[in-house]
């Protein structure tokens, strides 16, 4: 029997060309069946293939939550999120990951290699582990990069989905804890290739302030006390010097401060096993 793959696109329409790739990469796929929607985020996207089905939501709510949003709408026992820049270069992808899936039933989500469109540079954030090592090399993770992630629906129901209220970033990071700590694997995908733009070089005017305040929320909402005063405290000093102007330092501190001040959504602290097999993995939670 051909699995079904429920497929998710999330586009903020302001790359029509990129978004057309994207959905023709999927719709290229063989040896699974594909149920496919395209989310626009805020915007009606453009430049669609005949018969592509969208969701179209009148406010941009952010990334995680615009992931959600595509969900009910399709089918399929995997879910894969691409976002619009994102596209699979080989039409054996998802069936190959179906097949890494079908083999394993501790695998909650894994994340896909991703490669350069253009042979470009290679962002550091593309390899979810301290040691990138043998970018081909699949290894167990404590987080995903989020541009292109198969998930379990079962596990994706389980742990209530992507965290809606992050909007921007660290959001692969508070899923792949949340989905270790309901019992699954989390795992980078080193042999099953996605295609992207390489980084720019320059931070998205939102990044500063929601890196800090999602870090702060990474930590009260899941790390005990001592483990969460040290993940930030990190953090901050591995980051705060590579901030660029004052403006980026008040919007990193105004994150910080948010943190701390607001309610900074449901505490799901993690169990010791958890936290053990994220050291396992060679990841602890203070980094």
């Amino acid at each position: 029997m051909t699995e079904t793959c429920g497929c998710v696109v999330l586009s903020d329409g302001r790359r029509p060309d990129d978004l057309r790739l994207a959905v023709e990469s999927l719709l290229a796929q063989r040896g699974i069946e594909l149920d496919l929607v395209v989310v626009g985020n805020g915007r009606t996207p453009a430049g669609l293939p005949q018969g592509v089905r969208t969701v179209e939501l009148e406010q941009a709510v952010g990334i995680p939550a615009g992931r959600n949003a595509g969900v009910p709408h399709v089918r399929g026992d995997l879910l894969f999120f691409l976002d619009d820049d994102a596209s699979l270069p080989e039409a054996d992808a998802l069936e190959r990951l179906a097949r890494t899936f079908a083999e394993d039933a501790r695998l909650g989500v894994a994340q896909l290699r991703v490669e350069s469109r253009c042979g470009g540079p290679i962002s550091r954030e593309w390899v979810p582990r301290l040691r990138v090592g043998d970018r081909s090399r699949s290894s167990d993770v404590t987080a995903v990069w989020e541009g292109a992630v198969v998930m379990r629906r079962r596990a994706f129901e389980q742990v209530g989905g992507w965290p809606a209220d992050f909007r921007f970033v660290h959001e692969g990071i508070d899923l792949a804890w949340r989905i270790m700590d309901a019992g699954y694997r989390v795992r980078y995908v080193g042999d099953v290739v996605a295609l992207h733009p390489s980084p720019t070089g320059r931070p998205h005017d939102y990044s500063s302030y929601f890196r800090a305040r999602n870090r702060v929320w990474l930590a009260r909402r899941h790390l005990p006390l001592p483990l969460g005063v040290v993940y930030v405290g990190l953090f901050a000093l591995r980051t705060v010097p590579r901030l660029r102007s004052r403006r980026e330092v008040r919007r990193a501190l105004r994150g910080y401060r948010d943190g701390l001040r607001g309610a900074g959504g449901e505490r799901r602290a993690l169990r010791m096993r958890t936290l053990w097999r994220m050291t396992r993995a060679g990841r602890p939670p203070v980094i």
